[in-house]
């Protein structure tokens, strides 16, 4: 059995936090790997073996919470663990309790983890690029306020998602983007006939700078094109295959 590879940002090297891949997992087939999706044709026996490697691997002991994400802009703050199976609609999570470790599963959207150190908070953020564009990572540094932060104190990192040489779109795509503020045309490059590639990591980052936060790391690590190491929704898509895998990202308060 391969070891899990955790990538982790030095922006929080003073919390356990850490983004993973696809190695050092249980699953077969497409899911070949450390696939955490639990909306995911994958057996269930094999996902909940994942999680516990990958909650093993940055914060053993903790209890793991991940949200049920719908691409919406919407953070939630919890103190204690989901009530049994319950998981709020959300795309977001934040905490200020050590026990509890935060987490958001990606197949290609921006993975985001933040941390007020002296104010003892963390979130965890994902976001797609509807999510991103509704201000996903803005909720987040707001319920983080709320819990004590201050956003000049906050840190960030975005983790591996689709790079804007794999992330085709239209025309209607770069419009929504355009619309909302002119100089989001700087985050689209030229493409083929009608379409361009987006730049769904420099954008999220830009939201976090405009949002204050002044201490901010990117991977810059494209998971289309890494087959490899990390499950990719669009990559699976464009092969026909029938289900894809996620990869997870986790943060917590030291304990």
């Amino acid at each position: 059995m391969s070891a899990v590879e955790v990538i982790r940002a030095g922006v929080l090297s003073t919390v356990p936090h850490g983004f993973l891949g696809r190695r050092g997992g249980a699953s077969d087939g497409v899911f070949a790997g450390l696939n955490v999706g639990a909306g995911s044709s994958d057996d269930r026996a094999a996902v909940a073996e994942n999680r516990a490697r990958a909650l093993a691997a940055v914060r053993p002991g903790a209890t793991l919470l991940t949200p049920y994400q719908i691409h919406s802009a919407d953070c939630v703050t919890v103190c204690v663990p989901f009530a049994g199976d319950v998981r709020p609609h959300a795309d977001a999570l934040v905490t200020n309790n050590p026990a509890l470790a935060l987490s958001i599963v990606t197949a290609d959207c921006a993975p985001v983890l933040l941390a007020d150190v002296e104010a003892g908070v963390v979130g965890a953020a994902h976001a797609g690029w509807k999510g991103a564009l509704g201000g996903v990572t803005d909720t987040t540094i707001d319920a983080m306020e709320a819990l004590g932060a201050e956003r000049g104190r906050i840190t960030a990192a975005v983790g591996p998602c689709i790079a804007r040489a794999s992330y085709e779109v239209d025309r209607g795509f770069r419009r929504r983007f355009e619309e909302a503020d002119a100089a989001n045309e700087r985050f689209f490059a030229d493409g083929r006939e009608g379409h361009a590639q987006f730049d769904l990591e420099g954008y999220v980052v830009h939201r976090l700078a405009s949002a204050g936060v002044r201490r901010i790391e990117a991977t810059g690590v494209d998971t289309y094109a890494d087959e490899r190491r990390f499950f990719s929704y669009r990559r699976a898509t464009h092969r026909g295959e029938p289900d894809y895998g996620r990869q997870i990202a986790i943060i917590a308060l030291p304990g």
